[in-house]
């Protein structure tokens, strides 16, 4: 059984994430999702999350194929995350195609297709300009 393993910051889940889960959750028998905390996600997106990082773990376990789900706390530390959760197999999207290539040497890398159309960063922005029309 291959055991895969994704990250991600999972705020304002759309179908966009949902299918990502379940093309990585294909792609072995077993899915380790890692939730970016709140202040991970602050470091990369000088801003923070609608839904705090525990709600979102929440929501993410919730979903059908996410056998297990914890915090990702660094960027820096994905090499000791494939280790402990003893993935075969990284998956992310492909707006970070070639940046986690250097992990190769422990797992296979994967870079998924992003889902046209949808973006939390766009979802939110529509959200924003409803609220204030």
């Amino acid at each position: 059984m291959k055991r895969v393993i994704t990250f991600g910051t999972f705020d304002v889940l759309h179908v966009g994430h949902v299918r990502m889960l379940q093309r990585a959750r294909a792609l072995g028998g077993h899915l380790t999702v890692g939730v970016s905390t709140d202040a991970l996600n602050f470091s990369k997106k000088q801003k923070k999350p609608v839904y705090s990082q525990f709600d979102r773990m929440e929501i993410v376990k919730a979903i059908a194929g996410v056998d297990e789900v914890f915090l990702e706390h660094s960027l820096e530390e994905k090499g000791e995350y494939i280790k402990k959760y003893k993935a075969d197999i990284l998956v992310m999207g492909n707006d970070w195609e070639g940046r986690f290539d250097h992990w190769g040497h422990l797992c296979q890398v994967v870079y998924l297709p992003r889902t046209e159309g949808i973006s939390t960063t766009e979802l939110l922005a529509e959200i924003r300009a409803s609220a204030s029309a």
